[in-house]
């Protein structure tokens, strides 16, 4: 089962938009609350990217 942990800037509350994270053992997954079923694969290297192209903003 895959253990999903919600963004630090989510409200915490069931039902609020974020972003949640899980790790796989090659890779981590990114999803939205809202849409769970879809589910984005991302390299370490490629959410630090854009972590840090968003932190520019």
């Amino acid at each position: 089962m895959i253990q999903w942990q919600k963004s630090t800037y989510s409200g915490g509350a069931d039902g609020n938009e974020c972003v949640e994270l899980a790790c796989t053992n090659d890779s981590l997954l990114l999803r939205e609350s809202d849409d769970p079923e879809r589910i984005l694969q991302v390299t370490q290297d490629c959410l630090a990217s854009l972590l840090d192209q968003l932190r520019l903003r």
